[in-house]
């Protein structure tokens, strides 16, 4: 099993959570993060004064999927979060060690 993390943009979010949809990913874990990466933060005009914001909203994913079906999550994560701009985002993946159904005990693949 994999754990698929992606950092993306937050208007993309509802593209992506449909893409997602489609090839058969159950579910996920949706947090509104802040960051920066080469982007660098971006400058604000607040009341008339100009300053400078180091940190972005982001939109963070967590998904576990199958190892079978992880290139495919991480593939259309990647088209459909994509503008082709700085600051798209990032996707991460771990291995998986484990999983459990709390509700029924159920582990590995068909926890998921």
């Amino acid at each position: 099993m994999k754990f698929i993390i992606a950092i993306i943009k937050p208007f993309k979010l509802d593209e992506v959570r449909e893409a997602l949809s489609a090839i058969g990913v159950a579910g996920m874990t949706v947090s509104e993060v802040k960051g920066f990466g080469r982007q660098k933060g971006q400058t604000e005009i607040y009341r008339g004064a100009e300053y400078s914001t180091n940190m972005l909203p982001k939109v963070k994913l967590e998904i576990a999927a199958s190892d079978a079906l992880a290139p495919q999550v991480v593939e259309t994560i990647q088209q459909s979060a994509s503008t082709d701009s700085i600051g798209d985002g990032k996707i991460f993946v771990l291995d998986l060690a484990s999983t459990t159904r709390i509700r029924t005990g159920e582990t590995g693949d068909t926890a998921l």
